[in-house]
């Protein structure tokens, strides 16, 4: 299908919105009235910039207030409408929106606002116009899509039709069903966002806080099935008001909007798109740092082993039980030191995961890599990790550890089993894109986004894990940005006996983060433990948490430039990340750094 976004739901002047909708590959667009008035192009420009760049001018949009009033205003109304469809002619949009009106002089009567609305529709098509009647929200009158239907109806005149909003209908609770009442033809355009369920003024709400199809709670989906069972052939076009994405840059938003359609498309069966490829595992992450020795010592204190050394590159690998950690000190690092450069997935379908990635606009990363190096596709998530999608142990395809050699030591058996999640600090404008990426390009399954208490704030988190949880990415967006410490990364080593890994790291020489007595004094009012538990958790400073699968423990390293360490045993089957002592532990961090000064 066509799809079709709306300038307001893009940053930046009305060129770099046209521009930035080219780019991702939308077909159309929907000029939003103050992008217009802003804009030093005439209405010719911008229809000629819109032509070269392969956009259709698929909307004008909005016109406000128009019916239901008395008819010394509708005069007035209608002056105004006049003038703005002599702007669409020069503009070459050829259908404006009119949203149900706000204004205190609309009166409650259906047969006026029908009979207001035919006449505006005559004046249309006159200039070969035709007027979408769109119900808001918070209508004074009209709020519901069916009410504005059947003003329509009521009107009858062929170059008036309805505008169906996702957000409109969705936000209020309407049961789209109602849809299929409405002639294909009828409704003249479709608009789409999703948005989170908060509890605000549902204006506040649309004004500020929607967001792309699959990034909110709505069934967005589910909507636009009933409007295409009616035969509607129009595009399908996103309108988003978002603080975010009116901040952010204009090009990966656009990028972000479109993947959320082709997501979209595919869920109600109009995208052929690859199958999605669902990772099966963790091959690897890969620290990048300009100095091997901390984290080396670090490492080494955790159990690991350096097993092996990239052929071409400096780069080694070392490994505890299924748990491998590549260090690489020959890639350009950021002046706040070691990071979290890549991730390897292990991947059922290699190939087919990629060709998956790049039909939802995740082009596959150039590479240098030499002749004999194993092929290696990775692609970019929203925050710049690097994903490659490997094939370890497997005869049938290429494995990445051909590429090393040994150092002759095999790899460490002691409290490390694996990899058991990753954690991933979001810029602020990318935590919805992020969870969608993850959601739509690897067939990821998106948890319930939560708050976290941070001393400078709330941050969010939201989980995204495959079916048996072998791969648990959890995504955060901090509070504070300009604060290295709340934008860490870690990594999450599985252990059967986290007690025994941390005492063994700590006699390594490692150094644990230390907890505050307080908290200790509030897991014994709230728990009971058997005799000295406690005590050894206050001692190595464990963190505990329960739910109704299980038990969860766990403990953290020192911080390394960007990166920490963190050690946990799950029992029973325990699904969470320890989100109730995130607080605690951010806290922690924040005062371990300023006694350092680093």
């Amino acid at each position: 299908m066509r799809t079709s976004i709306a300038t307001v739901s893009l940053s930046g002047s009305l060129t770099g919105k046209l521009d930035a909708a080219a780019r991702a590959g939308f077909d159309g667009v929907e000029i939003f009235e103050n992008d217009l008035l802003a804009s030093p192009l005439t209405p010719e420009d911008i229809r000629a910039r819109c032509a070269d760049l392969g956009l259709r001018i698929d909307l004008y949009q909005p016109m406000r207030d128009i019916e239901a009033v008395p008819e010394a205003e509708f005069t007035r109304n209608l002056r105004r409408a006049w003038h703005k469809f002599e702007l669409m002619r020069r503009l070459g949009a050829d259908t404006v929106l009119v949203c149900s009106s706000v204004s205190p002089q609309a009166v409650d009567d259906d047969a006026l606002a029908a009979e207001q609305l035919s006449r505006l529709a005559d004046l249309a098509a006159d200039s070969g116009i035709r007027v979408a009647y769109e119900a808001l929200a918070w209508g004074r009158h009209v709020s519901t899509y069916d009410h504005a239907w059947r003003i329509v109806e009521t009107a009858g005149h062929p170059a008036l039709g309805t505008c169906l909003d996702s957000f409109h209908i969705l936000s209020r609770g309407s049961d789209p069903k109602g849809i299929a009442d409405i002639p294909g033809e009828k409704i003249f355009f479709l608009q789409l966002a999703d948005a989170p369920l908060p509890a605000m003024d549902v204006l506040q709400w649309s004004r500020h806080h929607r967001c792309f199809p699959g990034q909110g709670g709505f069934d967005v989906a589910g909507l636009v099935r009933h409007v295409l069972a009616t035969g509607y052939d129009g595009p399908l076009s996103l309108e988003v008001f978002n603080d975010v994405f009116r901040q952010a840059d204009a090009g990966p938003t656009a990028v972000d909007a479109r993947r959320s359609l082709l997501v979209l498309q595919e869920t109600v069966g109009r995208a052929p798109l690859p199958d999605p490829v669902v990772p099966t595992g963790v091959a690897f992450a890969e620290l990048v740092t300009p100095d091997a020795e901390p984290l080396a010592a670090l490492l080494g204190s955790l159990g690991f082993t350096r097993t092996a050394r990239h052929r071409g590159k400096p780069v080694d690998l070392w490994e505890q039980g299924e748990a491998r950690i590549l260090v690489n000190t020959g890639t350009a690092v950021r002046r706040d030191g070691t990071r979290l450069a890549a991730i390897g997935l292990e991947s059922p379908d290699p190939a087919g995961a990629a060709r998956r990635a790049e039909a939802l606009l995740a082009p596959v990363l150039p590479r240098r890599r030499a002749p004999q190096d194993a092929p290696l596709d990775a692609v970019a998530a929203p925050d710049g990790t690097e994903l490659f999608f490997c094939a370890t142990g497997r005869p049938e395809l290429p494995d990445w550890r051909a590429d090393f050699q040994t150092t002759g030591l095999p790899p460490a058996q002691a409290d490390i089993r694996g990899i058991d999640h990753l954690a991933l600090t979001q810029p602020w404008h990318h935590f919805d894109e992020a969870a969608l990426f993850h959601r739509g390009v690897l067939g990821l399954h998106a948890q319930e986004s939560v708050d976290v208490a941070d001393p400078y704030g709330l941050m969010r988190s939201r989980a995204v894990t495959n079916p048996d949880g072998s791969v648990r990415i959890a995504l955060t967006v901090g509070a504070a940005p300009t604060d290295d410490t709340v934008h860490a990364q870690h990594i999450a080593l599985a252990t059967d006996d986290v007690v025994a890994a941390a005492r063994r790291f700590r006699e390594a020489g490692g150094g644990l983060l230390p907890v505050p007595a307080n908290y200790f004094d509030d897991l014994a009012a709230r728990f009971e433990f058997a005799d000295g538990e406690l005590e050894t958790y206050r001692d190595l400073g464990i963190l505990y948490d329960r739910d109704d699968h299980g038990v969860f423990r766990h403990c953290y390293t020192r911080t390394v430039g960007r990166v920490f360490f963190e050690l946990v045993q799950r029992d029973g089957g325990h699904r969470g990340y320890g989100a109730a002592n995130a607080p605690v532990r951010l806290a922690a961090q924040h005062t371990a750094r300023a006694l350092t000064g680093g």
